[in-house]
């Protein structure tokens, strides 16, 4: 029997309604700051998808274009002057950055307490440590898929395909945190099968179109697939959905599954920016 088809878009939707009686009781708007640089094409496109639902919840967004020819220099300044406009909740760093940048140099400039995407390295340690409030919002977003499918991950044994530090490492720790026993895998990973098909929960975020087959997966196993690709100008995951889901109890699509919570949990984290500031 085929497994059950988490709806992604239709629970982040039901996040962003909550959060827009949650801002029409606020005294003062939240405002949200994205900053971009260049003009990839993937990144315009999610940019506007963010400043959609910003407006969509009544928050503020404003966004800071840079030319691609923009130096380290520069996007770190105006990272600086956001840090002290004190009318900022929050700040995004629109990645990738182009070229020749250290992102980790200018995702550290954003200041601690409008780090929404949690990709400033105290965050991330606050996050290790079981501390924090504010997750990546990517890996937040499939902690609230699994919590809203009825899903415990106490005690599961869960794989985490993919060791990004947007994806893989902290929803590793998110796993971790809330008592999973976890196995990370990746490229230099030997015989991924093997990890798999053990797995209660399988989480996959590398990009790699169809990684995860049906003979990886075991009957009953919930599939979470996080990768995207591009094939034939369709959007596809990382997993062989059609046949996987006939042994999975759980599986989310793509799109639709992952991809909407991410932009739910951005308005959820710049809200909890904006109420820790003030």
């Amino acid at each position: 029997m085929a497994g059950k088809i988490i709806d992604g878009k239709k629970i982040a939707d039901a996040m962003l309604e909550a959060a827009k009686l949650r801002v029409a009781k606020l005294s003062k708007k939240p405002c949200l700051a994205i900053v971009i640089a260049g003009d990839d094409p993937a990144s315009l496109v999610y940019t506007k998808k963010k400043h959609d639902a910003c407006a969509r919840v009544g928050i503020e967004s404003r966004n800071v274009k840079l030319p691609a020819s923009a130096s380290e220099k520069e996007i770190i300044s105006e990272v600086k002057k956001l840090n002290s406009d004190r009318g900022v909740d929050g700040i995004l760093v629109q990645l990738p950055l182009p070229d020749g940048i250290d992102e980790d140099a200018v995702l550290s400039s954003v200041a601690l307490e409008k780090d929404v995407d949690g990709f400033h390295a105290e965050n991330f340690g606050r996050l290790a440590l079981g501390i924090g409030k504010i997750a990546p919002c990517t890996p937040k977003g499939v902690m609230h898929l699994l919590k809203e499918s009825g899903v415990s991950v106490s005690g599961k044994n869960a794989v985490v395909i993919g060791k990004s530090r947007i994806v893989g490492k902290p929803l590793a720790l998110l796993l971790l945190n809330e008592g999973a026993t976890v196995t990370v895998c990746h490229s230099k990973t030997r015989d991924l099968a093997t990890h798999t098909r053990g797995a209660d929960i399988i989480c996959s975020a590398v990009g790699k179109p169809r990684l995860v087959t049906a003979d990886m997966v075991k009957e009953g196993a919930v599939v979470i697939d996080i990768g995207t690709s591009k094939e034939n100008e369709k959007l596809i995951g990382d997993v062989d959905f059609e046949k996987v889901k006939e042994k999975a109890a759980l599986i989310t699509p793509v799109p639709g599954g992952v991809g909407p919570m991410t932009i739910a949990m951005l308005i959820e984290n710049t809200l909890i920016c904006h109420q820790n500031r003030k």
